[in-house]
């Protein structure tokens, strides 16, 4: 094979570990709500279908940062259920809402116009299996399920394109699934400055976990974790220290919801989609 076109080949498989890695961690943050027991999620069951939607994969993870996954999903998707995520909730931080400005709305509409005409397609949440989205943690009862491209999210990473989000989201039916809007991403290290040029923070509230403190390796299944994890109380370096724990300042990366089929752009952009 020539030279070119190994490092090709190898370039890019380095990629697609560096976005699975990366989707992996914004994804257990992003999840929606989950009342799910505070001890480590077990492993999925091994149906066909649940062994072809999961997201991960855990050979290409750390011993440790796998137990500090399967440890925190649930806590994730407990912390970002409507009604439970608080803008001033020791483990997240929201980015400030800035006054609309005419260019806002208007940079905002292009985001919504090409993320309609990129996702439109996959109404059929058939079609979107075929493209390379997989569905997290799809035996995980949710009220919206992340259906993740893992390229897409690596190519978030470096430059934007409203109609490629790194995931869909979509709610359960009897019959399968319904679209009902996307998620894009950044990286953790992104300034609100960043964040705003790609979409404005004049209509949308970028959200981050941060303040985590996670127990020792080999801990995890005797840990009170009302003091450790997302919805712990320990949130400072020094507390953490003080419960002989491993503190993270920031955790998971960037990410906002956009639900394109609403009527107006503080719905478009909420938090959360509005339950039926």
């Amino acid at each position: 094979m020539p030279a070119r076109s190994t490092f090709i080949h190898l370039a890019g498989k380095a990629g697609i570990l560096f976005g699975a890695l990366f989707l992996v961690s914004v994804l257990l943050a992003a999840i929606p709500g989950h009342h799910a027991p505070a001890a480590p999620a077990q492993e999925s069951s091994t149906t066909s279908e649940s062994q072809e939607s999961q997201p991960m994969d855990h050979g290409k993870m750390s011993r440790m940062d796998m137990e500090d996954a399967r440890a925190n999903e649930a806590h994730a998707v407990h912390d970002m259920t409507p009604g439970h995520m608080d803008a001033h909730n020791l483990h997240m931080h929201v980015t400030a809402m800035r006054p609309e400005t005419p260019e806002d709305a208007a940079r905002a509409n292009e985001i919504l116009t090409q993320l309609r005409s990129g996702i439109e397609k996959y109404k059929d949440y058939h079609v979107a299996l075929n493209d390379g989205y997989k569905i997290f943690l799809p035996n995980l009862r949710q009220p919206e399920y992340h259906f993740t491209h893992y390229w897409n999210g690596f190519l978030e990473a470096f430059a934007f394109d409203p109609a490629r989000p790194t995931s869909l989201l979509y709610k359960k039916t009897s019959g399968g699934y319904k679209l009902d809007g996307a998620m894009y991403t950044m990286p953790k290290r992104a300034t609100e400055e960043q964040l705003n040029a790609r979409v404005p923070l004049g209509v949308a509230m970028w959200h981050l976990h941060a303040n985590l403190c996670m127990p020792q390796k080999g801990q995890l299944q005797n840990t009170d974790w009302s003091k450790f994890g997302l919805k712990g109380s320990i949130a400072t370096q020094e507390a953490c220290d003080a419960a002989n724990g491993r503190f993270q300042p920031v955790i998971f990366g960037w990410m906002v919801h956009v639900y394109p089929y609403e009527d107006s752009l503080d719905k478009v952009f909420a938090m959360h989609h509005h339950m039926d």
